[in-house]
């Protein structure tokens, strides 16, 4: 799909606009004062596909720790700093690749200034993160819509420093409701030419954030807009990546891990594909490569969707014939799909099929 093309920035060595795909980011809710603790929570957020990782600095006691997480991270770390500009300007000093601010908190423009010139001095990007729940006053209480409070914010901030000479710059508008933030980063998208970091903030728990965030991201994702996207759940942060991840593939942006097929099941069914369907996902997740695999109950589309899966199962009364490459190969009793998929699946990846390795580089698609 054609996609907003806005002016490279790169955190670390991840590119951020310019063409670049879009990159998965978290945050670590480790205490920053433990760097042990940190570095494995980011170890597991690398594992689960996370490119870029943000940690807070909510005092100058965190600094020491945030140190030594830059210095042992195997991602770029972002520091997440709100009301005290001189965090801001020691954690660049400290190894940040990136620094988030707030317009709502962050104080003056001489503190905003500050920030700037050691950004500049240190050659990383800034992000300009304005949320709903923390506007500067001289938005928060104009009797505005919430999404143009959000960009007035965004869009004053960037024309201020940009007028400083600086444009190494990241912008997010984010707020709980969907609608306000689909409509500023639109916005956004016309007015500014930085990266745009998608998000849905304070979406709610696992259930009901995955939700929000899939449509208020996926919305933006599908008319080109957005550079790098922040899940955020009131959950296990590598379920924001999961979540991430699936979002991304389900609009054919990326892909990273299998993706599969199944149907809800009807009264046609004559196996138990609920059971099946479930031990196939459990097993997939063990898979690194974009495979399509397919799990079907019944004749009216299993035949179809099976064909179109690298590899897939279309069910009838107690078997499974089972398809690689569009092509059927065996039919076999219902307690043996699940095992004559995975050595199906065996197969393609080990012939190397029309199934392509994930990308290992962040610059790839």
């Amino acid at each position: 799909m054609p996609r907003r093309i806005a002016r490279e920035v790169r955190v670390g060595d991840v590119r951020l606009g310019g063409g670049a795909p879009v990159v998965v980011q978290s945050m670590t809710t480790a205490d920053t004062r433990d760097p042990e603790a940190t570095l494995k929570q980011i170890a597991e957020l690398a594992a689960a596909g996370c490119e870029v990782v943000r940690v807070a600095i909510p005092h100058a006691d965190a600094l020491d720790g945030f140190a030594a997480v830059c210095a042992g991270s195997s991602l770029p770390v972002v520091a997440d700093v709100h009301f005290d500009h001189r965090l801001a300007i020691e954690a660049i000093a400290r190894g940040a690749a990136k620094v988030r601010i707030n317009p709502g908190n962050i104080g003056a423009w001489e503190r905003v200034d500050a920030i700037v010139d050691a950004a500049g001095s240190a050659g990383i990007p800034l992000r300009i993160g304005v949320n709903a729940g923390s506007l500067a006053p001289e938005f928060h209480d104009r009797d505005w819509p919430l999404e143009d409070k959000l960009v007035a914010s965004a869009v004053a901030f960037c024309e201020h420093i940009a007028r400083r000479g600086f444009e190494d710059l990241v912008v997010s508008a984010k707020a709980s409701s969907v609608v306000a933030t689909v409509r500023a980063y639109r916005r956004l998208a016309d007015e500014l030419p930085y990266p745009l970091h998608l998000g849905i903030t304070e979406a709610g728990t696992a259930f009901a954030g995955t939700i929000k965030s899939s449509i208020g991201l996926g919305i933006l994702l599908e008319q080109g807009i957005g550079d790098t996207i922040r899940v955020s759940l009131t959950a296990d942060p590598v379920e924001e990546v999961a979540v991430a991840w699936e979002i991304l593939a389900a609009l054919d942006l990326r892909r990273r891990s299998p993706e599969l097929v199944s149907c809800p099941t009807c009264g046609r069914c004559e196996v138990d594909l609920i059971a099946i369907a479930t031990e196939v996902e459990r097993r997939l997740k063990s898979l690194d490569a974009p495979l399509k695999v397919a799990v079907m109950g019944c004749v009216v589309n299993g035949p179809g969707e099976a064909r179109d899966a690298d590899v897939g199962v279309a069910a009838g009364r107690g078997v499974g014939l089972i398809f690689r490459h569009g092509e059927p190969v065996r039919k076999v009793d219902e307690e043996q799909i699940v095992e004559a998929l995975f050595d199906e699946i065996d197969r393609v990846l080990g012939s190397g099929g029309r199934v392509e390795q994930k990308p290992r580089s962040h610059s790839s698609p």
